[in-house]
């Protein structure tokens, strides 16, 4: 049996050609053939380098500009981890303990928090400490206690306090500075920490909190989780604040570091006995007293490190009840301001026979930080909520990282089919990336939707970014477009960008912390924007004066939350006003009014436990907040009117609150020296940063200057699959043009 020969050899006898004529056939074939190879070499090549080029991240290719800045020892900030010096004499972790004691009353809570430093080297330190807040704290205190000296911080101007700061280190004096990079975020700077020296570090603040639900929750944040930058961002702040905070260090996930200890104690006292104590973040020791009125709540010994995850504590009190009331404070003096909290609980929501079409935009955050247990639940979550859509709902679905893209051009029908192929779309996705927030945001409001139509935007990540300003002007600038509901998920949410998202699109916002509660805040969801709300809020004052009113306007009540109202009274004669609060606005049912006499008394324990056990010294500690509550409410106010125009217009009035109010704010610091010069070469002093461990559940691909293998980015996926089936189009072209020259 013959075998095949190649096309440029199968002569035939039958046709013989001249010798010539044949000497010169056979290397033009050659020749031919090496061009084809050599124009498929090429192809394949181009083919390749685009692949490359699009797998690569958008900043890696954008240019300089576009990369993260480079610290000192060639360490990539925004943020970046610390290398282990090798110097012995450095103690590079000079932050030993973290110690809270929380004493609740009812609905305010009052926190202190104490921070031991200890320099175990043989050099001076200077420590660095970024650390975690609650959003809505009040910071009103600190103090530094240096052996058994101990020094008040006073609030101050935040450059005075800068400048004043490094003076005293400067002079060899032993300092403390804390300033706020966020009204959730803060920095500890201590000066002049000699070998041997253990400083604590003592801050406290109170908050307000609002019922949901018949359900308290006081939650206290442990960890800063890393923050992503964009390079406008980072550009536009040229170095100010935002770029020393996108600068705090993570210690890798898998960090053999020491963590410095961490404990928390909380004394709940409540006008009524407690029906439910439960932690879902922390396994809780809780002891009872006083017919269960009051409760000593302790973290219970566990394995895993107790300082990677927001502490949760909820609470409910007999029968669930919200109470309707008025707290009210005196001034001291005459002349002195006099201040009032009301809050109201709203009607029970009822279902709407006749709900009007909604349309639903779920803008979702695949990028690195939302890598593992943060996406899988909000997949969980997603495939709740979307597949909970009526038949008469619209939907789309945009999944976002360093780009986005969309599930459609426009919305569509939620059909079975549809929901399927968005649930499948968002199965498939993982997280990596960089979070470009705003991007997402604009491209979500600018789509067009039908007329009569509601539509909501539910915004789902865990708000690792440095955008809150930005984000919360482009929410509110264009409310008239969607309302909009932001779910934080992961151990350790970004809460301030999560309540400023729900605040400026007249939402609710949404934290879920562990799989479990998923489905709870999905059905919560569903019920809040199915059922109908109070809308069009105004608030009247009969026979008292009442001004400097926070919020000015009152936002519409999305869930069964009570209406709280703060501000300042006068009253024509001395002692307890007579008047009474008018809310009205429009329910399901029509009109909505509700009556609250200013005599009637929030029930309030007094007096409250101090966090050692004993009584303070004020009768009434729950009404004396009240003025630090509203200067915190008010400022809140100003910064979110701040955000919508940009710069910081509002300084000035910010700065005085501060500073009237002794708060901490933005533009106003704690600082704290001790006279004595203690360092002889305070030239010589080694600064260090306190490492911050990765909240639990998230992986490394959350901080830069982490060696990571490169994944596509959500916008490079589509192409990624393209390019790819070019190439085995182009293989099996070339494999036919081969059997073809074998079998001509």
């Amino acid at each position: 049996m013959a075998t095949a020969q190649p096309s440029h050899t199968r002569l035939s006898s039958s046709t013989p050609l001249p010798a010539r004529a044949s000497t010169r056939r056979v290397p033009t074939l050659l020749l031919a053939q090496r061009l084809r190879q050599a124009r498929q070499h090429l192809q394949l090549a181009a083919l390749l380098l685009v692949l490359f080029l699009l797998c690569k991240p958008a900043s890696s290719i954008a240019g300089e500009a576009a990369q993260p800045p480079i610290c000192a020892e060639d360490r990539v900030c925004s943020p970046y981890f610390v290398l282990p010096s090798g110097d012995p004499s450095i103690d590079a972790l000079p932050l030993k303990s973290t110690d809270v004691q929380v004493a609740i009353s009812g609905m305010i809570a009052e926190v202190t928090v104490k921070q031991t430093y200890r320099n175990e080297g043989r050099r001076t330190l200077e420590a660095r400490y970024v650390f975690p807040g609650s959003s809505q704290s009040a910071v009103h205190a600190l103090q530094m206690r240096l052996g058994n000296r101990i020094v008040r911080a006073q609030i101050r101007e935040k450059q005075q306090a800068q400048q004043a700061y490094e003076q005293a280190k400067a002079e060899g004096k032993t300092a403390a500075l804390l300033e706020q990079h966020r009204p959730n975020v803060f920095e500890m700077n201590l000066a002049n920490i000699l070998p041997g020296d253990e400083v604590q570090v003592e801050l406290q603040y109170t908050e307000l909190l609002v019922p949901t639900d018949g359900q308290y929750d006081f939650v206290f944040p442990t960890v800063v989780g890393p923050r992503y930058n964009s390079p406008d961002a980072l550009q536009a702040d040229s170095g100010g604040s935002d770029q020393a905070f996108s600068q705090a260090i993570s210690a890798p996930a898998d960090s053999a570091a020491a963590t410095p200890k961490f404990d928390l104690q909380v004394q709940l006292n409540a006008p009524m006995p407690l029906a439910r104590v439960t932690s879902p973040s922390h396994a809780i020791a809780t002891a009872y007293a006083d017919h269960d009125s009051r409760a000593l709540v302790r973290l219970a010994h566990q394995a895993t490190p107790a300082n990677n995850r927001d502490f949760v504590l909820h609470y409910q009190l007999a029968g669930r009840s919200i109470a309707s009331g008025v707290l009210l404070y005196e001034g001291a003096q005459a002349g002195d301001d006099n201040y009032f909290l009301a809050m109201v609980e709203p009607p029970k929501t009822v279902t709407q026979a006749d709900i009007t079409p909604r349309d639903y935009i779920f803008v979702v955050d695949i990028s690195g930080s939302m890598n593992g247990f943060p996406l899988d639940t909000a997949k969980t979550m997603l495939r709740e909520l979307i597949g909970g859509l009526r038949p008469s709902d619209t939907f789309n679905v945009m999944l976002f990282s360093g780009n986005n893209v969309m599930l459609s051009p426009q919305s569509v029908p939620a059909t079975k089919a549809n929901i399927q192929q968005a649930l499948k779309t968002i199965d498939l996705s993982y997280g990596s990336g960089s979070t470009e927030l705003i991007p997402a945001l604009r491209k979500a409001i600018a789509m067009p939707k039908a007329d009569h139509t509601s539509r909501s935007i539910i915004v789902v990540t865990d708000g690792y970014v440095s955008v809150e300003s930005e984000a919360y002007a482009l929410v509110r600038n264009n409310l008239h477009r969607a309302n909009l509901f932001a779910f934080g998920i992961g151990s350790s949410v970004n809460r301030h960008l999560i309540d400023s998202l729900a605040r400026a699109g007249m939402g609710e916002p949404f934290v879920i912390t562990n799989p479990d509660q998923a489905r709870e805040q999905a059905q919560r969801f569903r019920s809040m924007v199915e059922q109908p709300v109070l809308t069009h809020l105004q608030a009247r004052f009969e026979g008292i004066e009442a001004y400097d009113l926070v919020p000015a306007q009152i936002p519409d009540v999305m869930a069964q939350r009570p209406v709280v109202v703060m501000g300042k009274w006068r009253a024509s004669q001395p002692g307890t006003p007579a008047g009474q609060l008018v809310l009205s606005g429009y329910s399901a049912n029509g009109v909505y009014s509700s009556t609250l006499p200013f005599s009637q008394s929030l029930s309030m324990p007094s007096p409250l436990a101090n966090a050692s056990g004993g009584a303070t010294a004020d009768d009434n500690p729950s009404n004396t907040v009240l003025r630090l509550l509203w200067a915190r409410q008010q400022i809140a106010s100003l910064s979110d009117e701040e955000a919508l125009v940009g710069g910081n217009a509002q300084r000035d009035a910010i700065t005085q609150l501060g500073l009237d109010y002794s708060l901490l704010t933005q533009y106003t610091s704690f600082l704290a020296v001790d006279e004595r010069v203690r360092s002889n070469d305070p030239a010589d002093a080694v600064s260090v940063n306190q490492p911050n461990p990765l909240p639990e559940g998230v992986s490394s691909l959350a901080v830069g200057g982490q060696a990571v293998p490169s994944t596509p980015e959500a916008g490079t996926l589509g192409s990624l699959v393209l390019v790819t089936s070019l190439i085995a189009v182009l293989a099996r072209h070339r494999k036919r043009q081969q059997r073809r020259r074998y079998t001509r």
